[in-house]
């Protein structure tokens, strides 16, 4: 009978699957979780396809490991969050055209 190789220690993000065993091992689901923390529905779910970081927080507390050992794929090794996409700052909201139509009416925008 053949053995399986030991898994070598991967930088791949945990499978959704892995995520929920191990939060049903510290007496969690998601829905609980959730609204534990006082968030509706199925939204934690979310954050297996994107990323979400304080509910990514939220899941890694309940497990009891840090964020970066979860998704490594969106932080740092010393827990800082990846920046993807182009973040909504001050500046890409002032390059918006310099009028904007609301309710049918030209605005000036400042």
């Amino acid at each position: 009978m053949a053995t399986a190789p030991a898994k070598k220690a991967s930088r791949e993000d945990w499978h959704p699957a892995d995520i929920k065993a191990a939060l049903e091992k510290k007496g969690w689901t998601l829905r609980a979780l959730g609204e534990h923390h006082g968030i509706r529905g199925n939204t934690l779910s979310h954050t297996f396809d994107r990323s979400y970081p304080i509910n990514e927080r939220r899941i890694a507390d309940a497990i009891g490991v840090p964020v970066q050992e979860i998704w490594p794929s969106r932080y740092y090794p010393d827990g800082r969050p990846r920046q993807r996409g182009i973040r909504r700052t001050r500046l890409a909201i002032q390059s918006t055209p310099a009028h904007c139509q609301h309710n049918g009416k030209t605005q000036q925008v400042a």
